[in-house]
C-alpha cells in the first residue's frame, strides 16, 4: 500500500520534559523520511475533550497523513489502542473519543482496527508510555505502507467510545451553549455552529456582561467583548485587549447564555 509523507502528532505531554522528542525519535527511526507536524504538545493533562476539539479543528488544513494524538489518562488500563481510517488519512491513539471528532471531519471513519499486532510496537512496552512504545511506532509502519488491517481486529464502529455531545440549545434571540475550549488569548470558544449567530442581535448580554455581535475582536470597545464566529466557525466570545475567559470566569464545560 501507498504510505504518507507526513504524521501529524498532539498530545498533553508538554515541552519540559523529553517525551515529545522519544517519540519522535521512535518514528525516526522506523519511517526516517517522513516528516512530522507537531500540532500541539500543550493539551492541558487528560484533558480529553480540548485534544480532540484542537486535533478536529486542525487536522482539515493538514495533507493526507498519519495523525498520532496521545492524550490518554487511562494508558494501562483496558482501554484499546485503536487505528481508524478515514478518506483523507489514519489516526492512531487511545480509543477514549480523542481521535472520533478529528476522523469525522476527515470524511468520516470507514474502518477501525484495534492496535493489536505486538511486532508493530517497541520491544518491551512501558504500562505508562504507550506513546513511544506503541502508537509512535504504529505510526511509522502506516507512514512506510503498512496496511492498517494487518495492526489487528476490526472493529465495529459503534464499539468505539464517543465524548458526550456539548450542550447546544438555541432560540428566538438567545443561544445556550457548552464552553468548548479556551485559547491561549483568553477566547471562549462554544460548541455552536458560527451560522447560530445569524439569530442573534446585534447587541447582546453574556453573563451579565453586555457585548456585541462582530466579525472581529476590534468590533468591541476597547476592554469590551464581542460574540464572534472563530476561524473553526464555533461562535467564540473574546475581550477586545483582554482575556474573555476571566471576564466571564468560565472553564470547559461551563455552559453560557448569550441573549
Amino acid at each position: 500500500m501507498p504510505g504518507y509523507d507526513y504524521i501529524s502528532f498532539t498530545t498533553d505531554y508538554g515541552l519540559s520534559d523529553g517525551f515529545v522528542a522519544a517519540c519522535h525519535g521512535m518514528i525516526a527511526r522506523g519511517a526516517p523520511e517522513t516528516r512530522i507536524i507537531d500540532v500541539t504538545h500543550l493539551i492541558a493533562p487528560g484533558d480529553i475533550t480540548r485534544g480532540a476539539a484542537v486535533l478536529a479543528q486542525t487536522v482539515p488544513y493538514l495533507p493526507d497523513a498519519v495523525h498520532l494524538a496521545v492524550v490518554d489518562p487511562g494508558v494501562g488500563t483496558v482501554r484499546r489502542p485503536v487505528l481508524l481510517r478515514t478518506p483523507r488519512g489514519l489516526l492512531v491513539g487511545p480509543d477514549n473519543g480523542l481521535l472520533v471528532w478529528a476522523a469525522q471531519a476527515l470524511g468520516g471513519i470507514t474502518a477501525a482496527y484495534e492496535l493489536a499486532s505486538a511486532d508493530w510496537f517497541a520491544p518491551d512496552v512501558s504500562r505508562t508510555f504507550h506513546g513511544r512504545d506503541v502508537f509512535a511506532p504504529v505510526a511509522a509502519r502506516l507512514a512506510r505502507g503498512a496496511d492498517p488491517a494487518d495492526a489487528g481486529p476490526a472493529l465495529a464502529l459503534d464499539e468505539l467510545v464517543q465524548l458526550p455531545d456539548p450542550v447546544v440549545a438555541l432560540g428566538d434571540g438567545w443561544l445556550e451553549a457548552e464552553v468548548l475550549t479556551v485559547d491561549r488569548f483568553g477566547n471562549v470558544q462554544l460548541a455552536a455552529a458560527g451560522a447560530a449567530l445569524e439569530q442573534l442581535p446585534d447587541r447582546l448580554t453574556v453573563g451579565g456582561c453586555r457585548a456585541v455581535r462582530g466579525s472581529t475582536f476590534a468590533d468591541a470597545p476597547s476592554g469590551g467583548l464581542v460574540v464572534y464566529a472563530d476561524s473553526a466557525d464555533r461562535v467564540a466570545i473574546a475581550v477586545n485587549g483582554g482575556r474573555a475567559a476571566v471576564m466571564l470566569a468560565v472553564t470547559p464545560g461551563d455552559i453560557i447564555r448569550i441573549s
